[in-house]
């Protein structure tokens, strides 16, 4: 029995990984066509980069709510660099990652200086991001050929060398955004497992006033965390723009939870039972399979969210649930 418990903790969210491919495959044979596996990929690389900056802000014991509306901004950023102001795709990448960092900055500022709990500045700065990118165009999207508030029209253009990061593959196959994703998983997997730095952050997330007292620069180690985090975002919204080309309002909506669900699923992979890069990103394309495979089987759009809910809460409950009924 006790082998049994050991067994579910540590393999059971990716035994039902296998099960839910298994399932939507015998529904819908072309859920396991590799154009489609692509495409579950390419969405999953947006939502998995977010999961693993959340993931940085977790391992301090923090969390970042401004995620969703961080990378939503830089999408609309980097979109009206190109197609209002007529700059390069260079100038369009520099501003927002810019607002990443200076997001992640303010961030931790806030709750490090001025004391305001994490959710409650992150969750600030949510709202103060969704409703500023909506001012320079009036609340609209941002398209090549739009009317300006002068009455002209915009004259830039989303540059090839932009859409490229959204839209090429390798080997025509695999997309960009899955190379960037994999490459920016590996790296933080690196820098939080196999780094003196990485392992001072989970030090501050177990026990932040031993770890001052082992020396241990806290407030540093949370801004970078929280810089961190702004900046994963950034390159999500650049990769975003670069995908649709163009600067869509509403594109950002469900950021924010699929970015959280695939940090907090992260847990419950190989039993970690903490934030880790290599959960964040199995648990994002645990997310991404789940709603790829409820559209192709026509699942009802307004039951989705619930059953996204219902996953990822038997996830935890398997991690938390079965590991504190040990102790």
């Amino acid at each position: 029995m006790e082998e049994l418990r050991k067994f579910s903790i540590k393999y059971g969210l990716l035994i039902l990984l296998c099960m839910m491919l298994l399932i939507f495959s015998i529904i819908e044979p072309m859920f396991m066509s590799t154009l489609n596996m692509m495409i579950i990929l390419q969405s999953v690389s947006i939502v998995a980069i977010l999961a693993l900056g959340i993931t940085a802000t977790l391992a301090i014991n923090g969390f970042d709510l401004s995620v969703g509306s961080t990378a939503a901004f830089s999408m609309m950023a980097s979109s009206y660099v190109m197609v209002v102001l007529d700059f390069g795709a260079g100038i369009a990448i520099l501003v927002a990652i810019s607002i990443g960092i200076i997001v992640g900055f303010i961030n931790a500022f806030l709750i490090i200086k001025m004391k305001i709990p994490d959710l409650l500045t992150t969750l600030g700065m949510m709202f103060l991001l969704l409703g500023l990118q909506l001012i320079p165009t009036q609340g609209r999207s941002i398209s090549t050929g739009m009317s300006l508030s002068d009455g002209s029209n915009a004259t830039g253009v989303f540059s090839e060398v932009f859409l490229f990061l959204g839209r090429a593959r390798i080997f025509n196959i695999i997309p960009i955004p899955v190379i960037i994703m994999l490459f920016l998983a590996v790296i933080t997997y690196l820098f939080l497992e196999r780094t003196r730095y990485g392992r001072v952050m989970y030090a501050i997330g177990s026990n932040e006033k031993a770890a001052r007292l082992a020396g241990a620069k806290v407030e540093y180690y949370k801004y970078s965390a929280y810089i961190l985090s702004g900046i994963f975002a950034s390159i999500s919204g650049i990769l975003l723009a670069a995908r649709i080309g163009r600067g869509d309002v509403s594109s950002g909506s469900s950021l924010l939870m699929d970015g959280v669900a695939g940090a907090l699923i992260g847990y419950a992979v190989l039993g970690a039972a903490r934030p880790n890069a290599q959960g964040a990103a199995i648990g994002a394309l645990f997310v991404g399979v789940l709603l790829n495979g409820l559209t192709m089987i026509n699942t009802p759009y307004y039951t989705q969210d619930f059953i996204k809910g219902l996953v990822l809460v038997v996830a935890l409950m398997f991690t938390f649930g079965l590991s504190r009924k040990h102790k």
